[in-house]
């Protein structure tokens, strides 16, 4: 099967990052888990970005250069991308931090009843 897919091997990597990190948002309670989860959908955008970016054969978009070339762009996308994640990972634990001083637990469902009794 690998050896059908070629070089779009990335690709199923992509999806199976893309699963595991929906499985892991989706399937647990722990919310630090969430936010690992969350890191790992993240890193499989990222590499669906950057492979769907790869041109065989293509060279740096410099003037000297010859044709055809690699759009940065995805690559500028990509770095960005990857700031705002660090972020959103940072605020996102801090969070988590907060709540496990309000109630003691980081288990979705017994912060939801603690939540509903008050």
């Amino acid at each position: 099967m690998i050896e059908a897919l070629g070089d779009r091997v990335f690709y199923l990597a992509t999806f199976l990052l893309l699963g595991i990190g929906t499985y892991m948002m989706i399937g647990n309670d722990n919310l630090v888990k969430k936010v690992i989860g969350m890191n790992i959908f993240q890193t499989g955008i990222f590499l669906f970005f950057i492979a769907s970016a790869f041109v065989d054969g293509a060279s740096p978009p410099l003037l000297s250069a010859a044709g055809p070339y690699v759009s940065p762009l995805p690559h500028v996308l990509i770095l960005t991308a990857i700031v705002v994640g660090v972020s959103l990972t940072a605020v996102a634990l801090g969070l988590i931090v907060r709540i496990y001083d309000e109630y003691g637990t980081l288990n979705e469902e017994t912060i939801q009843k603690v939540m509903g009794d008050e």
